[in-house]
């Protein structure tokens, strides 16, 4: 069989498999990276000098590491689905190296308290204003915050067991990981900020019986918009933007040096070791 006839197969069984996210992740990489080179070669005919020669094309793109290890572990993946359902006898990913890492430089750029209260200073939004409260203290993806419902909400505790999918239909859908559904205890400020804004709500839509958003209402807050506003506050206080997400990073960067045991801060972000907290964050 063509590789891409057995790979029309392979996206039925990859997504029931997956979270949406990933399976688009998935075929993404696949069509842009994987079937352009092997699509119209018969699976029996593929040689290990094939998949080499795949590396090496890869390889001249530059992309990063991760990005590299990814399309690795995607090809090889398809392979041991041909292997269950008999159409190859190896997995022949397996038996050539993987992709050699390169030096890379990794940085993440945060916010100091000092320059997380000068940024939301100039935030003239209160509800994304505290969207961006929420992501510095307590460290959520964007994803999860997003997500929030005032159902997740227990007197002084906040249960994170949604995500958000950013893009799209912009469904509910699971955490990242089994490790990402956790319990994160507020502060009375905290709950506080929360709680005016469903009293915001409650005055807007006159529906107390309607499970809003924490962070949006009706609706969720966009990425779009979010960006908007987060671009607009960091012309107004002349500083340089960070990334949604980087919020996140400058919870963990605050809390390390702080000194707060890495084994907490790492539960708190929901990650699911803690040496991927000490790799991301320690340096």
């Amino acid at each position: 069989m063509l590789f891409e006839e057995v790979y029309e197969e392979y996206k039925i069984y990859a997504q029931n498999r997956h979270k949406k996210q990933g399976f688009d992740t998935i075929n993404k990489n696949f069509n842009l990276h994987i079937l352009p080179y092997f699509k119209n070669n018969y699976l029996s005919s593929l040689t290990k000098l094939d998949l080499i020669n795949w590396q090496n094309e890869i390889l001249s793109k530059n992309f990063s590491n991760n990005f590299n290890r990814n399309l690795y572990y995607e090809l090889s993946a398809f392979f041991r689905y041909c292997m269950y359902c008999d159409y190859l006898k190896e997995n022949l990913v397996l038996q050539i190296p993987k992709f050699k890492k390169k030096i890379e430089k990794k940085e993440h750029h945060v916010y100091t308290l000092k320059e997380f209260r000068k940024f939301r200073k100039y935030l003239d939004d209160y509800i994304i204003k505290q969207y961006f409260n929420f992501m510095y203290f307590y460290g959520t993806r964007p994803s999860e915050a997003m997500a929030l419902r005032f159902s997740d909400l227990e007197k002084n505790f906040i249960h994170i067991n949604h995500s958000i999918h950013r893009k799209g239909k912009r469904e509910l859908d699971t955490p990242k990981n089994q490790s990402s559904i956790r319990t994160l205890k507020l502060n009375s400020l905290e709950r506080f900020r929360i709680c005016r804004l469903k009293r915001m709500y409650f005055k807007k839509y006159y529906d107390r019986n309607f499970d809003y958003f924490i962070f949006g209402g009706k609706k969720p807050l966009s990425p779009t918009t979010i960006d908007r506003y987060k671009l607009k506050a960091c012309r107004k206080a002349n500083m340089n933007p960070i990334t949604q997400h980087e919020f996140r990073h400058s919870y963990a960067t605050r809390m390390i040096h702080k000194k707060t045991p890495v084994d907490i801060v790492s539960h708190s972000m929901g990650h699911s070791t803690v040496s991927m907290t000490v790799d991301v964050y320690l340096h």
